[in-house]
């Protein structure tokens, strides 16, 4: 027979392991999502782009159903929710921004720090590229954000790379090209080669775009 003690501390360390595959399981969800992104963003024709994101977007959803109360999928689907917009017609584009700032705002409010602040950096580019309608277009709270993201992660490369973006948008050249010399240097993501390698290459068009 087992005593009390002994019962107690096989209960913890299953529900220890059950934790530890509940972080797996999500973290497997996250990275699919990620690979998805990066495909449909980087690789996917234009004229496919709408309807790609409108399906990633209804998956992501998902994800973020089945863990609650979690950062890190909300913070996927606001991002893909956000690109889903980009591609979409001026008459829903701006309810969709609004849905992907919302659910950004909610993973804020989790953990303003997790994934490296990528919720700071996703609300700071939506708020100086979405164009001046509501709260949107406002490069005050853009600057905020995205100077809080840089904070959380000095040397990401998305962090560096929508900070020296919205910098050339505000006409600051020579900071804009520092940020984007940084964010060139940034250290791979492993597991994210692929959104890497696209994002280099934004970053080296902009450069060359700047070097003028």
């Amino acid at each position: 027979m087992l005593s009390r003690m002994s019962k107690f501390v096989i209960a913890v360390l299953l529900l220890g392991w059950a934790g530890f595959a509940a972080a797996d399981e999500m973290g497997d969800a996250i990275a699919e999502l990620q690979h998805a992104w990066a495909k449909g963003y980087y690789s996917t024709p234009e004229k496919q782009q709408e309807e790609y994101f409108d399906a990633l977007q209804a998956k992501a959803h998902e994800v973020t159903a089945k863990f609650p109360g979690r950062a890190e999928p909300l913070i996927w689907e606001g991002i893909i929710t956000s690109t889903h917009a980009k591609y979409q017609s001026i008459f829903s584009a701006g309810g969709t921004a609004k849905k992907a700032r919302d659910l950004l705002l909610a993973a804020e409010k989790i953990d303003p720090n997790a994934l490296d602040g990528s919720a700071l950096t996703s609300l700071g580019s939506l708020y100086y590229k979405v164009p001046s309608f509501g709260s949107f277009g406002d490069h005050k709270k853009a600057r905020e954000y995205l100077e809080r993201a840089l904070k959380v992660n000095p040397t990401g490369i998305d962090q560096n790379f929508f900070y020296g973006e919205f910098l050339s948008i505000e006409g600051d050249k020579a900071q804009a090209i520092e940020y984007l010399k940084k964010a060139l240097a940034a250290p791979p993501r492993p597991g994210r080669e692929d959104a890497d390698a696209g994002r280099h290459a934004e970053i080296q068009k902009l450069l060359d775009k700047l070097s003028k």
